[in-house]
Order: C-alpha cells, then structure tokens, then sequence
C-alpha cells in the first residue's frame, strides 16, 4: 500500500517518479511515490534509469528515475478483472477503450478504474485503495499529437509501526489527483520537434499517531499540496546528430498543520472534514533549463549535457549539473556503455519541517549532491540475454533520519541530519535463457537468474548509532525466476528471492508462485505469495506476513 523505491542503494526521496512523462514526484515526501492513478492492468512497460539524471529529469532525479508507460488504445475493447484470497483481500478493476480514424485525424480512448481492500496480513495493516484514470490521444497527419491524462488515487490504511516502532498504531490516508496535458508538433519524420507541457498535482495527506486520537497533541496531521508547472522541448537532427533543448518551471505550495512557515493567524486556513486549521505554509519555485546534444557515428553514440536549476528555497542561484553517456556496438550481439552524472537534490517539506514525538526535521538542511559512474556491457543472441554493470556514486551532504545519543534511542526519536560523504558502489548480474527460441517445443519458456552486491563507505564527524534509512541499504540480492507450461493453457511462474539487508536485518529467502490459465478472451490464475511462510523483516519494525493466496479472473472482450 505504501512502497519506498529505491535504487543502487538509494533512498525514497531521490528517484522521479512519472507516468507518461508527466512527473508525478511528491516534494513532501517520498513515502507517498507509489500513489499511482492507474491499476497494473492499465500498464504496457515501465522504464528504470539508474543513476543519477538530473540533467534529463531535474533535481530530484537525484539517483534514478522511473517511468510508467500506460497502455495506447489500439481498438475497441473493454477489459475487467476480480480477485479475492487470504486475510479478507478483494479487488476489482476495469478498462475501456477505444481508438479510430476520422479522415487525418487518429483517435485513441481509455478509461479504467480500480478497487482494493484488505484486512491486513499483520496487526493495524489493513487497507481501502481506489484509483481512476483516463488518457485521451488525438494525432493529426503524423505531424501534431495531444495527449491528456486524468488521474486519482486514494488510499487509507493503518500504517503500524511504518514511522516509528515505539506507535504500532498508526494511521494514514493519502489522495493524490493528476491532470496533464502534452502537445507535439513536428514534420512526418520527426527530424525536428517542438513539445509543450502542462502539468498539475494534487496531494492531501491525513495522518495519525494512534489511530483515532485527533488533535495536534496526539500527533494528528494535515497536509495539502499542489504542484503545477509547465514546460517546452525542442530538438532537431542535422549534420553532426541531435541536439535537444528544453526548459521547465514549478510551483509547489503546501499548506500543513506542521510543515512550512508559520502564517498569520488571519491567513490560517480551514481544513475539510475537521474542526482544526492550516496553520503553516511552504513553497518553492524550480526552474530547470536543459541543453543536450547525440552524436551517432557507426556503432557509436556520445550524448551530452548540462542542466542549469535554479530553486527559490537555496538562494535562488543557478546551479549546473553535466553528464556524459557514451556506448558503442561492435555488432548486433554486443553493446559497451559507460556513463558519468551530477545532481543535486533539495530536501523535502518533512525532512525541513516536521516535529513531533517521534521525528525532529531542520531547515537549515544543505541539499544533497552525488556524483554517477557506470559501465556496462549487454549481450544478446538467439535463446540467451545477459548484462553486467557496475556503478560508484559518490555522495556528499546526504540526507538520513538518525539517532545520534543514548537518550535519543531509548525514546525512539529520530532527527534528520547530513550525515556527511555516503559513496555507493556495487555491481549487478543478469541473464535470461528463453528455452523455446533454442527448443521450440520446450515446456520451459523462460528462465532468470540475477544477482546484485552493494558496498557502502560512510564518513562522517557524528556519531550515529542508527540509520532509519540511508544505511539501511541490500548489500546482497539474488533472484531466481522460472517461466513453464504444465499442460494446455495452463502454465506457472516461479520467483525465488534472497536477499541480505544491512543495519541490524538477517537475509531471507521469499518464494512466490502463480499459475495461469491462458485463452485469448480470459485469464484465470491463483498465486501463492511467501510459499514457505517465512516471517521477515524488511525495512522498518514491521513483521511481514507470511503465506498470502489470491485467485482471480479477467476478461477481455474486443476486437
């Protein structure tokens, strides 16, 4: 219900989060990522950059970014979906949609929504989610597109001991909306562009100590968010390859119960569906500037570029941060790739503001800033796929939630601090086997098999006796997973997963499995996830359920 993604050792707080594009990032904290608009089924592929990308993405692409890329309506279809399992579990969602011409013009249609409960496989972790969502196309002569989106999530779940393991009781509901709208003009072949966007976010959060205890003296907050902003991209190809520009301006505005400065009491503000006010308020305005230029000769690609940011919360200055990526293909089997990255990413409206029994934040926080190396090597031949990678991110002023005295860890209270000089470094192995590209006939399909390892070097002048995130990293991963067919349309999936992470947490294995009966109008399936009920720690003080059974069936009737 409430995922913290990281990536290469990385914190919550420093991966972009977009759907289409459309940055859907949230500047009070990175807790709340992961409330997506749009169901699994809405989903075709999602794209994972790693490393840093401020000078693609902006700032707070400071260790990565991910993309969700929903599914174009190619025909008229409606598709639907329900599953139910253990510990009270239900969802169901559908999709409609629709796609045709009119004379020049090409027209593409999708809406869907989605429900989700459950109560919970440990103490105070059950759930209620919602989302909708719709995307609108329109493309004229292959020379002008538009696309819209529309989206909401909502969300409220007992939060157990997610924010401190001294409250097993706590409480969290969330809802964020989202309108978008992109345009593009360009020639038929696409050697030149010209892509304007225009973007809003809305997020409100209501939390809650212990749950049901109202008033600021039990630790009961509200938080309500917007982020809009807009943009341009150019780019053209001419003789010595691409070269892109872009620029792109934000406003975000916060109005809380404890983040941001304190108003007048004249300006406080009422809060909906309570008798308490807004009484603080923050903003800032991000201004980003990117130039960037590809060059391609043979197997041989350089891209190239400098972002130029300028926030209202860090003495309003422009900052630049460069990057280089370079690959070369010897031939269609074979890709080398290397790369080099700066950003910078500002700390979020918590981490400056909050205060409570449980966390102290401080706005006298410096941004943090890293450095990205990576290189790589990809291979692909009929039947087999492998990459190796290795990455070293050289970081400074990082940011942490830490215990720093004795009298601070018998109460449980964290504070955020810069923790100093945080380098990661590390590698990653991956290789897939598709069994019936070498055996057609085969009843294995596919096999996986990867493995990362992560080193982590910590210098610093405090004192810190517990990290509640930044040192909390996987120093070890193994994952295993097995793709066949048992007999006609049914077939299973299995995924094995080790893992080893640091700061006080003991390895595990997780085993999952799913079989699916397949024809082209329905799917049936029953997955088993935690088969060895194996209970586990991963990530904060909360116990991890252990077997979980979910079946379920979808239809999809079109042409």
């Amino acid at each position: 219900v409430q995922t913290d993604i990281s990536i290469n050792g990385g914190t919550f707080d420093q991966i972009t989060i977009l759907l289409n594009g459309v940055n859907i990032s949230n500047p009070q904290t990175g807790h709340n990522a992961s409330d997506f608009p749009v169901a699994l089924a809405d989903i075709d592929h999602i794209e994972v950059l790693e490393g840093a990308a401020s000078r693609l993405f902006g700032t707070s692409a400071f260790n990565g970014a991910i993309n969700i890329v929903t599914k174009k309506a190619q025909n008229d279809g409606i598709s639907a979906s329900v599953e139910g399992g253990s510990f009270g579990s239900f969802g169901a969602q559908g999709r409609v949609q629709t796609a045709f011409e009119t004379g020049k013009w090409t027209q593409a249609y999708s809406v869907s929504g989605g429900y989700k409960r459950s109560d919970g496989g440990t103490k105070n972790s059950d759930f209620e989610k919602g989302q909708g969502y719709g995307n609108l196309s329109f493309s004229y002569d292959q020379r002008f597109d538009i696309i819209a989106q529309l989206g909401i999530a909502t969300q409220s779940y007992g939060a157990n001991t997610f924010y401190s393991a001294k409250y097993n009781n706590q409480y969290e509901k969330t809802d964020h909306g989202l309108a978008s709208l992109n345009l593009s003009l360009h020639n038929q072949e696409k050697t030149w562009e010209i892509a304007p966007q225009f973007y809003y976010n809305k997020f409100k959060d209501h939390y809650q100590l212990i749950r049901g205890m109202a008033g600021a003296k039990a630790g009961e907050n509200y938080h309500n968010l917007d982020v809009y902003g807009g943009g341009l991209n150019a780019n053209v190809a001419w003789a010595l390859g691409k070269t892109a520009v872009g620029f792109d301006i934000s406003k975000e505005c916060i109005y809380s119960t404890t983040l941001g400065e304190e108003l007048a009491e004249k300006d406080n503000k009422d809060i909906s569906g309570s008798d308490r006010q807004y009484t603080r308020k923050g903003e800032r305005t991000n201004t980003n500037i990117m130039l960037e230029h590809n060059f391609i000769f043979g197997g041989f690609t350089l891209s190239a570029g400098v972002l130029a940011n300028k926030n209202t919360g860090l003495e309003n200055d422009f900052r630049f941060y460069p990057g280089v990526d370079m690959s070369y293909r010897p031939n269609d089997n074979w890709k080398f790739y290397a790369s080099w990255n700066k950003a910078l990413r500002m700390p979020t409206y918590t981490d400056l503001y909050i205060s409570n029994v449980v966390q102290q934040g401080d706005i006298t926080l410096n941004p943090e800033r890293n450095s990205t190396f990576k290189v790589g090597t990809q291979y692909r031949q009929t039947g087999f796929a492998a990459t190796v990678s290795g990455f070293y991110a050289h970081g400074t002023n990082m940011i942490d939630w830490v215990q720093t005295s004795v009298t601070e860890q018998n109460d449980s209270k964290y504070h955020v601090m810069n923790i100093g000089k945080l380098n990661n470094m590390g590698y990653n192995v991956d290789a897939t086997i598709y069994m019936r590209e070498l055996v057609p006939n085969s009843f294995i399909t596919r096999i996986k098999l990867g493995y990362a390892y992560i080193y982590q070097d910590h210098k610093t002048e405090t004192n810190i006796l517990k990290s509640l995130y930044a040192l909390e990293y996987l120093k070890h991963k193994a994952v295993f997973g097995l793709d066949h067919q048992i007999w006609s349309k049914l077939s299973a999936s299995w995924s094995v997963r080790w893992q080893q992470r640091m700061n006080g947490y003991h390895p595990y294995t997780k085993v999952d499995c799913k079989l699916m009966w397949d024809e082209k109008k329905y799917n049936i399936f029953v997955k088993a996830d935690n088969i060895t009920c194996h209970r586990y720690y991963d990530l904060t003080a909360v116990k991890q359920p252990g077997l979980w059974i979910m079946a379920g069936a979808s239809v999809n009737l079109g042409r």
